[in-house]
């Protein structure tokens, strides 16, 4: 039936008239949160001249709601639609407010742009169901943009576009693209829900990414038995053979077969797996890396031959600075995010990291001595444990995420010359941030435990009872405010739940408390609303970011950043929590989570600083990742501080 323009139909709150759908909400939502609020109208479509389309919304007998859009050719004369030539306005609620109202009434949206398999997942960012999903029922859409409102800044990650498959059309052909929308109760029932379909083709995977050894493996699923009878994958134009095939059919999940498929991992880079059954497509895309050992040895010599600065005399004498792979060059700017110190702290920690497992390296080690006679010199003051945000010792900002940063750095030298000096200068480090109000911010990186524990070893026992008690003093106003986080840089991200996650984790390591812990589960849930499973290794376990891309890369971009380095504090949180509890599924989510991001290091030991995933960012070509290496190292960093492959 056709919908009313206003009113409640079902489970669902509607109202739809002929711009589009400009208001969804599940009728038992004391939140009355509203799914489909954006800049455009949800269902607002873009086409060329000559190409008429019709939209409806219907409402199933299910409850579940089918939007069709007919695509017409009124021209007269066959049209030609390039790929990005019409598309359809798809704005979910994804952007960040204050928590007391984001997590109720704003979710996190995760897209799989997948053929005929194409689908979103969208979850209520608090973590209460019913959340919303959408799955492609007919046609194809084969890539998606997001425009963007600059004046939101890094608040609100704009409307999402969809671009469907057109191609030609004779005089007077239609098309069309059909979805549904339906709530769900969380990731298990969504990705049971998609299995609902008929015709859809689901590919899961553990893994999105391996390391060169290994084999992809993966399964595409649908309940259609004949469709699993006609699979048809393909990689380079090499059909790839199914090792088995199983059926479920128990009363825990949606019944389905799943057919299997294995493929080495042999060279570095992107493997594309073409997947068929009739007329059905979808794809699965995975990534081979070398090992980490591997990547940490070719960044680090990268960064001792071509992204330090050497000039005696000069401020800059010896730092590591960005490195602009288009201009062969190296790049300062006192601007903050492009400046001498800050988020690239992460290059001398990597450095440290990797002499510590290859000391006979003279080259960087003496790269590593230059960067640390720099950061003494510029960056932080031995005397006070105040750190600086620029060289001369500048803090015209005085950040706090500076702090831990600095002492990652000093313990990292610490373990690789075992000075106490470095150890102390650690401590010192730590004691500033809290003097400076760090009890009261998510500083990102704080390695408490670890502190602790050298503190302990070397027989400083009176700075580990100093540290101790202002790291639980730390973790208690974490307790007390639990998730009504505080504003940071960014409203409300994954970074800010992430380091809280992290605290109270190690405050339950260091005092066996359990009040910490079970806060530590309950934002945790939290933390994991942020990555999906989609089989794309771009997205698979990394975390939804969308702004790094401007403030770190080269070209400014706003717009979805898969994957963002930071991404990794998850997988860091995930680990933790394995070692902690023993529970094995978040060991592979941590492995899932810090592999994900090792494609932003290249064959030659360049990186760049973010993937800017969408095809298009307000009408601009993207899908690129940017030429700057700036501060992407940090994701290494956990890569070898976890031990992934070594």
């Amino acid at each position: 039936m056709n919908m009313p323009t206003v009113g409640c139909v079902g489970e669902s709150i509607i109202g739809n008239d002929e711009r589009g759908l400009w208001f969804l909400s599940h009728k038992d939502d004391p939140s009355q949160m509203n799914w489909v609020e954006g800049e455009k109208c949800w269902g607002s479509v873009k086409v060329p001249m000559g190409l008429n389309v019709t939209r409806t919304l219907s409402v199933l007998e299910n409850g579940e709601l089918e939007e069709c859009y007919t695509f017409e050719n009124v021209s007269g004369e066959p049209l030609f639609i390039k790929e990005k030539d019409a598309y359809i306005y798809v704005p979910f609620n994804d952007s960040y407010e204050k928590a007391e109202v984001g997590l109720e009434k704003r979710c996190n949206a995760h897209l799989f742009i997948g053929e005929n398999a194409t689908y979103v997942m969208a979850l209520r960012q608090g973590g209460r169901a019913p959340h919303l999903g959408l799955v492609l029922t007919k046609g194809s859409i084969i890539g998606y943009g997001v425009e963007r409102d600059f004046s939101a800044r890094s608040e609100d990650r704009g409307d999402f576009l969809f671009y469907p498959k057109l191609g030609i059309f004779e005089p007077g052909e239609k098309k069309e693209i059909r979805w549904k929308l339906f709530w769900h109760q969380g990731k298990d029932d969504f990705y049971n829900r998609l299995l609902n379909e008929d015709e859809f083709l689901l590919v899961k995977a553990e893994q999105m990414t391996c390391i060169q050894g290994e084999n992809f493996e993966f399964c595409v699923q649908t309940k259609n038995k004949e469709m699993a009878q006609k699979l048809f994958v393909k990689f380079n134009e090499k059909e790839i053979k199914h090792v088995r095939i199983d059926e479920t059919n128990d009363k825990y999940s949606q019944p389905a077969y799943s057919v299997w498929y294995q493929y080495p991992a042999e060279k570095e880079g992107e493997y594309r797996f073409d997947i068929w059954s009739g007329e059905k497509h979808t794809h699965a895309l995975f990534y081979c890396s070398a090992s980490v050992d591997i990547l940490l040895t070719r960044r680090s010599q990268f960064l001792a031959t071509k992204q330090q600065y050497k000039k005696e005399g000069s401020a800059l004498d010896g730092a590591y600075l960005i490195y602009d792979s288009e201009e062969d060059a190296l790049y300062y700017s006192h601007k903050a995010d492009h400046n001498g110190g800050r988020e690239r702290l992460a290059m001398g920690i990597i450095m440290a990291q990797y002499l510590k497992r290859h000391p006979e390296d003279a080259k960087c080690m003496e790269s590593l001595n230059a960067y640390e006679r720099y950061v003494y010199r510029e960056l932080y003051d031995e005397n006070t444990g105040v750190v600086y945000n620029d060289i001369n010792r500048n803090n015209d900002w005085h950040r706090l995420y500076n702090y831990p940063w600095v002492a990652n750095f000093q313990i990292a030298l610490y373990r690789l010359k075992k000075d106490v000096r470095y150890l102390l200068n650690a401590y010192k480090t730590m004691m500033g941030y809290y003097r400076s109000g760090g009890e009261h911010f998510y500083a990102i990186g704080i390695e408490a435990y670890e502190l602790k524990t050298l503190l302990d070893e070397a027989g400083f026992e009176a700075q580990s009872e100093a540290f101790t008690q202002a790291f639980l003093n730390h973790a208690d106003q974490l307790t007390q405010t639990s998730v009504n986080y505080p504003t940071s840089e960014v409203k409300y991200e994954q970074s800010i739940v992430a380091p809280a996650v992290s605290c109270l984790l190690q405050a339950y390591q260091i005092s066996g408390e359990q009040k910490y812990l079970e806060e530590a589960r309950k934002q945790l849930k939290l933390l994991e609303l942020f990555n999906g499973k989609q089989a794309d290794y771009h997205l698979f376990e990394n975390a939804i970011r969308h702004w790094d891309g401007y403030w770190f890369g080269k070209y400014e971009c706003y717009g979805d950043t898969f994957p963002h380095y930071w991404s990794t504090l998850s997988g860091d949180v995930f680990a933790s929590y394995a070692q902690i509890t023993g529970d094995k599924s978040y060991e592979h989510k941590a492995k899932a989570s810090f592999r994900g991001c090792l494609n932003l290091f290249f064959i030659d030991g360049m990186a760049s600083c973010a993937m800017v995933y969408p095809d298009t960012v307000n009408g601009k070509k993207a899908h690129y990742y940017d030429p700057w290496a700036n501060d992407q190292d940090w994701a290494l960093y956990y890569a070898v501080k976890w031990a992934l492959d070594l």
